[in-house]
């Protein structure tokens, strides 16, 4: 997705649906990390964290007391406005959002200890600028692969086109050439188990996996079809395939 398309889906999904999660009823397995765990593994308390692409900032709320400060940012105003209602209702103090792009950082050369992006675009000079010197930066990132049998059903999603692994090997290229000394990559690729229909639909709806899902009406007649073939005594079948990146300035 492009970022103009990021902003124009999560506004417009945001504005109808609303973003709680919460309910949904999903199991896992293969999963090989939590990618905010992963972030407070990088991180002390006298840190100073961004996260980019940090949609309504749940989980950077949740480990802001592991840190000096903390800021997230989001292109899409819905989630900018999401985040800054979800900073009211919390105890945190050391947390700012702003709503800005990834592509330009509005902050100092050097500014970061840590910097974080999960299920977000960013660009790579932009991080290397704002990070200091031996600092880190965090990205996980959806697969092609992901939600293959979704997609397969569909004939059509995102990256459907796309062999498996490019946007990782482009991401580590661009990483190494913004001048990361040292970047790993990680993989992995679970099972997940939809416990009823209507989790499966609010996945769909919430999300960019099928472009324009629900626009016709023959999309509701193949979701209908996916679920009674993928249909499991644990739920419905699909995957989460997801790569992780640990990049060290």
């Amino acid at each position: 997705m492009t970022d103009l398309n990021y902003e124009e889906f999560y506004d417009k999904v945001g504005k109808i649906n609303g973003w709680d999660f919460s309910n949904l009823q999903l199991t896992s397995e293969g999963a090989k990390w939590e990618f905010y765990e992963e972030v407070l593994k990088k991180v002390n308390d006298t840190d100073i964290l961004l996260d980019i692409g940090t949609g309504g900032g749940e989980n950077v709320l949740e480990i802001a007391s592991s840190l000096l400060f903390l800021i997230g940012i989001d292109l899409s105003t819905s989630m900018a406005e999401a985040a800054q209602r979800n900073l009211l209702n919390s105890k945190a103090s050391n947390v700012r959002f702003v709503q800005m792009s990834s592509e330009n950082l509005l902050f100092p050369d050097g500014f970061f200890n840590v910097i974080s992006s999960c299920h977000a675009p960013f660009h790579s000079q932009e991080v290397a600028r704002v990070l200091k010197k031996d600092g880190v930066f965090l990205t996980q990132q959806v697969s092609e692969a992901d939600k293959w049998n979704i997609k397969k059903a569909f004939g059509r999603g995102q990256a459907y086109e796309l062999s498996d692994g490019i946007l990782k090997d482009q991401y580590t290229r661009e990483l190494k050439d913004a001048g990361f000394s040292e970047v790993r990559s990680f993989d992995y690729d679970a099972t997940d188990y939809y416990k009823r229909p209507e989790d499966l639909l609010f996945l769909l709806t919430h999300t960019p996996i099928i472009p324009q899902f629900g626009e016709e009406e023959r999309d509701y007649e193949i979701l209908k079809s996916f679920i009674d073939n993928n249909r499991t005594a644990d739920g419905i079948r699909t995957n989460s395939k997801r790569f992780l990146i640990i990049a060290k300035k």
